[in-house]
């Protein structure tokens, strides 16, 4: 076969097919999401769940009792998967798997609730099939949802004015479940099948490898978790290769599928955040930064790994890395480097742990750039709705920022960003650096810490980094190199997903409360417009900016000083 003779247009090409793909969904996906959030109709089955709940459908919520409905739900949550977890030995179609140490099945517990979907296990071989499906695959729909109610609430907070009410979460969690979740998910994993995914509930099978020697595997309800577990930002997944086994991901169409359907809720959210608010324009904005920020990280990415010379040893600069780009280690052959850097930042631009690549095996400067995806907040475009009320919560700082500039009270969207704001907003943003860099700071000062990292000098700080920034910004995939199923990684990792995912999101919903209240600000001659090219540079430059000022010495102990000395 002839290799590519450029394979950077192959990057270019296969990106701007998921870009142009992406785009094509902005307007039905959001409009649609749009209809869903604001409808006043109950179907006949959510009516069911409402009574089977107990929860008064048509009653609204205050932040507190909004806060309160979704802590409540997580807790019941991560308590009913830890116990399927540890009596998965007592459960029909368990396949013989024993249960679940309590360290690591308070690890599963936390990440799957949390939307991390970090997995110090191998699936095929700890996790039977209930667990799978009625533990695992239900968290992966319901806490999508439960980001996507707290972005809505957020926007609700920008849109209404002298309001004590965000919403109903309940309402809010079903019909994200139900009407945007579930169909699109069903639709994909229908197409995962005809690509070859496997979608089976039997028991063990011998099978005889290429090499003619034996391997036991485990069948699977792999394309519907697959659908689900991309679709929803969560990642994970039922076998250990993740998205590089073939049984989830068989061809590369069905790779560019896992790729947009990475991409497509956070992408649409926008649209749904400008229909809400009443002006349209306010969305592009938000998607022109968020699609912004995501070509750099895939420009750099895929620059870093398609021209390697003198950053990978010398010893492996042969024929056949060349062909493939050089930094060909722990790439998926199947799909190749450009594809596999494209889903490496698709994945870590959304909180979404699913991979198709070893991320360890990246370049110091490849793998840095998809440290620094996480370390950005996930906002490019996020996770589902954990970007949007990311990226709406940086756009609050950012006009904090240009009213300091001119002299004005800041304002967004018609609302004044007085004290008790950017006090929130600022805490939101300061939240998941401090439990970053701490978490990082215990891990490399403690024995038991230091024990799981595989590599010595820079690039073992960068996996121990790369784990935090994955734990607390939810989003679950890690270098390999780092052995985390451990008493000790276990437990800290689980207790920043949990801080991680629940702290901003309490603050998110103090702060769309506290929106909701005021009076609308009438625009005058000294309002900053905030739907112009000028808002978007300056929302996308104090993005990176504050990441900057708050990564930059771990990241140049980390990745940079490993790429430098090569």
């Amino acid at each position: 076969m002839t290799p590519p003779a450029n394979p950077a247009v192959g990057a270019v090409l296969v990106t701007g097919t998921v870009f142009l793909a992406l785009a094509l969904c902005y307007r039905p996906l959001g409009d649609h999401m749009f209809r869903v959030y604001t409808g006043t109709r109950h179907w006949r089955v959510e009516r069911v769940v409402y009574r089977l709940v107990g929860v008064d459908a048509d009653a609204e919520q205050r932040w507190p009792a909004y806060a309160r409905a979704l802590l409540a739900f997580s807790v019941v949550s991560v308590l009913v998967l830890y116990a399927l977890q540890r009596l998965q030995d007592h459960l029909f179609l368990s396949l013989g798997m024993p249960a679940v140490p309590p360290d690591l099945a308070w690890n599963t517990a936390a990440a799957f609730v949390t939307n991390t979907d970090w997995q110090a296990y191998s699936g095929e071989s700890a996790m039977g099939h209930v667990v799978q499906t009625a533990g695992l695959a239900v968290q992966n729909f319901v806490s999508s949802a439960a980001g996507l109610s707290v972005a809505v609430a957020l926007v609700r907070g920008f849109a209404r004015a002298r309001s004590d009410t965000l919403g109903n979460f309940w309402v809010d969690l079903v019909r994200g479940t139900i009407r945007i979740l579930l169909p699109i998910a069903f639709a994909a994993a229908i197409l995962l099948v005809a690509g070859g995914a496997l979608q089976s509930f039997g028991g063990h099978h011998g099978w005889t490898t290429l090499a003619g020697g034996g391997q036991t595997l485990t069948p699977a309800g792999a394309a519907s978790q697959e659908a689900i577990k991309d679709l929803g930002t969560n990642g994970g997944g039922v076998f250990n290769a993740n998205s590089a086994h073939p049984w989830e991901n068989p061809t590369a169409w069905t790779n560019l599928l896992q790729i947009f359907l990475l991409l497509v809720i956070a992408t649409s959210l926008p649209r749904t955040f400008g229909r809400m608010v009443g002006d349209n324009r306010q969305g592009y904005v938000i998607v022109s930064v968020m699609a912004f920020l995501a070509l750099i990280s895939i420009g750099v990415t895929q620059t870093a790994e398609l021209h390697a010379a003198g950053t990978v040893p010398q010893a492996t600069a042969g024929a056949a890395p060349q062909w493939s780009g050089l930094a060909a280690e722990g790439r998926e052959a199947r799909f190749g480097v450009p594809d596999s850097a494209l889903f490496a930042s698709a994945a870590t631009l959304t909180s979404t742990g699913s991979v198709d690549s070893a991320h360890d095996s990246y370049t110091a400067f490849g793998g840095g750039m998809l440290i620094f995806n996480m370390l950005l907040g996930e906002v490019a475009p996020g996770g589902a709705g954990s970007g949007l009320y990311g990226i709406l919560v940086l756009a609050v700082i950012t006009v904090f920022v240009a009213g300091l500039m001119v002299g004005r009270t800041p304002e967004y969207l018609g609302k004044k960003i007085g004290s008790r704001e950017i006090k929130l907003a600022s805490l939101y943003f300061l939240a998941t650096p401090a439990l970053v860099l701490l978490g990082t700071a215990v891990a490399m000062g403690t024995a038991a810490g230091r024990a799981g990292i595989g590599n010595g000098g820079a690039h073992g700080l960068s996996e121990v980094l790369y784990a935090f920034a994955s734990a607390g910004n939810n989003n679950g995939s890690a270098f390999s190199g780092l052995s985390a199923n451990t008493p000790f990684y276990n437990t800290a990792l689980g207790l920043c997903m949990l801080f991680g995912r629940f702290l901003p999101m309490v603050l998110v919903l103090a702060l769309a409360g506290s929106l909701a209240r005021q009076a609308p600000v009438p625009v005058s001659a000294g309002t900053l417009p905030t739907h112009r090219p000028q808002f978007a540079g300056l929302l996308a430059g104090v993005t990176i900016v504050l990441v900057a000022l708050t990564f930059l010495p771990a990241l140049a102990l980390g990745p940079l000083a490993e790429g430098l000395s090569r």
